[in-house]
């Protein structure tokens, strides 16, 4: 797949998907959302893939909107409503994300590292929603999954000051998974990957739809669905193989059916 502002690369069951705008710190331009977004539903629908990692390479992951392409832009305007539509589309990817952050995750950025389903940072990495120093709010979730992973309190403060906390910070907040040295953030961020990539197919996918579920309804609805997975998994081949493989003491052979 080649794509102008993002760089996609695979190591086996594993693709890595790095925006590709450097000089403009990776911020969001319309251009690159729909580049980012239309590689990773390619990379959803590519059977060979178990696994996507979305980074910015050591030094930015995204410094959020483009700004210089806004500022003359109304609400209605087809860029606008384009660039949130293949926003949408990158938040339903089926599969695992796993973000890589280094240096500024700011607004777009972190609304992304946000929408992903694990968040590795390095030492370097800078978090926060600074939408209101341009009399804007958060437009692509920022309110509503900040508010999710790290309660109303904090969210409410870090949206409106639009002040920007550090890695630490946001490991002990639950922003992020865990802090490694920046040279280690995008092998960790594919070491978890690579771990995934080895499970069964139906079973992740299954896990991560229950999981997010969880975000959105009240215990009992997810719990219903959590319930209505778990006795769907119970007829494939692949549990049955797991199970077997696991009595057998081997490592299971998994086919996704």
């Amino acid at each position: 797949m080649n794509f102008d502002n993002v760089i996609v690369e695979t190591d086996g069951a594993v693709a890595v998907v790095t925006l590709n705008r450097p000089q403009q710190l990776n911020s969001l331009s319309y251009d690159l959302v729909k580049d980012l977004s239309l590689a990773m539903q390619a990379l959803d629908q590519d059977d060979a893939v178990r696994v996507i990692v979305v980074t910015g390479g050591e030094k930015v992951f995204a410094a959020g909107a483009d700004i210089k392409e806004m500022a003359d832009l109304g609400p209605f305007d087809e860029r606008v409503q384009g660039r949130l539509a293949y926003r949408d589309q990158i938040n339903k990817i089926s599969k695992p994300v796993i973000a890589a952050v280094s240096g500024f995750a700011l607004g777009g950025g972190c609304e992304l590292a946000m929408s992903c389903d694990i968040i590795v940072a390095s030492e370097t990495a800078r978090f926060g929603q600074p939408e209101v120093n341009l009399a804007i709010i958060p437009g692509s979730g920022g309110t509503q999954r900040l508010t999710h992973l790290i309660g109303k309190h904090r969210a409410m403060e870090l949206v409106l000051t639009g002040d920007i906390i550090n890695a630490a910070d946001a490991e002990r907040f639950g922003l992020v998974n865990r802090v490694v040295p920046v040279e280690l953030v995008l092998e960790e961020a594919k070491t978890i990957a690579k771990k995934i990539a080895v499970k069964s197919v139906l079973a992740i996918k299954a896990a991560k739809e229950a999981v997010l579920k969880s975000a959105n309804t009240a215990l009992d609805e997810g719990l219903d669905f959590e319930r209505k997975s778990f006795y769907m998994l119970l007829a494939s081949e692949d549990r049955r193989e797991g199970m077997k493989a696991f009595l057998e003491k081997r490592r299971p052979e998994y086919k996704g059916k």
